[in-house]
């Protein structure tokens, strides 16, 4: 959901960016300001890193982000006219997101780009996401400068800025740190962890947004059962998710958050155990009860065993859930940390199944401790890319028991 600089200056509520806003903002003259800039024209795919082109997209992101839009004629730094602003196609859209990443350092990823109108009336907004790793560098030759926006125009930080940006950004990681732990703490709390090993995933996002968005409980349900459908593309059904075993259609209300309350409560069901929330600030925590499975009909696992199937769907739901909040909030990255609590005295074991599919714990490596997976995790990338980040996390988290096979979650190739 977008909340750009035309949506703020032509009073419109967060949505998608339509063709009649471009209308609307040549009606009412808008002015450029620190983060909406006028371009008469695209600049051309061939030699893009040479054009002004990074250090524009640079200074809209060390400004705290900004709209971009090209196919305008401005007079006075106010919108007069609709130019066209040429043909985009797939290979120049290719090369603007590319110039962004290795033109500019450290690189900005997650550009919007919108086509909008018909052609030769034609404009192409570009929304350059805030970023937490300013300052953003623009390198010529052996020389070097941190482009910033000035209301209408772009000039070069002085080196106080630069010191100061860098102060800021060393900050925000710190703070970013302590809010994962803090969640992670959070989720923890309350659970059974000497009776049984609990999966405590959580997920942050690096950028804080500008204005809170509290989803109602029709959005946060929305959100929930996106993330569950979502979670089955990525792991499929045959292991125990814990978005199975929680209240998608019914969220309630916590401290700043909604919560998708664990329904396995009668004693046959307890062993799946899982509770889920989505937070006001786009975080999202996820708990389940790992250990202590079923090993049969009439018995149970102790609580330190673990199978490797269950810890695949709890990470596949985790990262449903960063990507149904992802697409209702616009959030790019988040900073994951997945860990198993588990304070029963013996060492954790994480089995796998032989090719028979019966339990196999072989060659698992007995855990006196689980170490907490962290990781960064590109919410807005392709499907396929995201996708990919799914198999490599759940991979991070059975590796450290020794298993080196996924065995749910399988990407599609780029070939499929």
């Amino acid at each position: 959901m977008d909340f750009t600089a035309l949506h703020r200056l032509l009073g419109r509520e967060p949505g998608p960016i339509i063709d009649a806003m471009i209308d609307a903002a040549v009606d009412n003259g808008l002015k450029e300001t620190d983060d909406l800039d006028w371009k008469s024209e695209l600049p051309p795919a061939k030699g893009l890193p040479q054009t002004d082109y990074p250090k524009d997209i640079a200074a809209m992101a060390n400004s705290g982000g900004g709209t971009i839009v090209y196919g305008i004629e401005e007079s006075q730094k106010a919108a007069v006219k609709r130019l066209g602003a040429g043909e985009l196609d797939e290979a120049h859209e290719r090369a603007l997101r590319s110039a962004a990443i290795t033109a500019i350092s450290p690189p900005i990823f997650g550009l919007g780009i919108h086509v909008l109108g018909e052609p030769g009336n034609r404009a192409v907004a570009i929304v350059v996401p805030a970023s937490v790793d300013g300052p953003h560098l623009i390198y010529r030759n052996e020389y070097f400068g941190a482009p910033i926006r000035n209301d209408a125009d772009t000039v070069w930080m002085k080196e106080r800025q630069i010191e100061a940006m860098y102060r800021a950004r060393f900050d925000e990681r710190r703070h970013e740190a302590e809010a994962l732990v803090n969640l992670y703490q959070d989720a923890v709390t309350g659970r059974d962890i000497n009776e049984r090993a609990w999966l405590i995933a959580v997920a942050h996002p690096r950028l804080s947004a500008s204005q809170t968005i509290r989803p109602n409980r029709d959005q946060a349900r929305e959100i929930f059962e996106a993330a569950g459908s979502h979670a089955l593309v990525y792991a499929g059904r045959g292991g125990i998710h814990p978005l199975e075993s929680v209240d998608l259609l019914n969220p309630r209300p916590g401290l700043r958050r909604w919560i998708a309350a664990n329904t396995a409560t009668t004693e046959r069901s307890r062993w799946k155990e899982a509770w889920v929330s989505v937070h006001h600030d786009g975080a999202v925590s996820l708990a389940a009860a790992v250990g202590g499975h079923p090993a049969a009909a009439d018995r149970y696992n102790s609580g330190d065993l673990i199978d490797s199937l269950t810890i695949e769907c709890a990470v596949a739901d985790l990262m449903g859930m960063i990507r149904a909040v992802s697409e209702h909030r616009g959030t790019n990255e988040y900073e994951v940390r997945i860990g198993i609590e588990w304070t029963g005295g013996t060492p954790l074991v994480i089995q796998s199944a032989d090719r028979f599919g019966h339990p196999f714990a072989d060659n698992s490596i007995p855990l006196a401790r689980y170490n907490p997976v962290l990781t960064t995790v590109r919410a807005d990338a392709d499907s396929l890319n995201f996708f990919q980040q799914v198999h490599d996390l759940a991979e991070d988290c059975i590796n450290q028991g020794g298993l080196t096979v996924v065995r749910m979650i399988h990407p599609p190739s780029s070939e499929e």
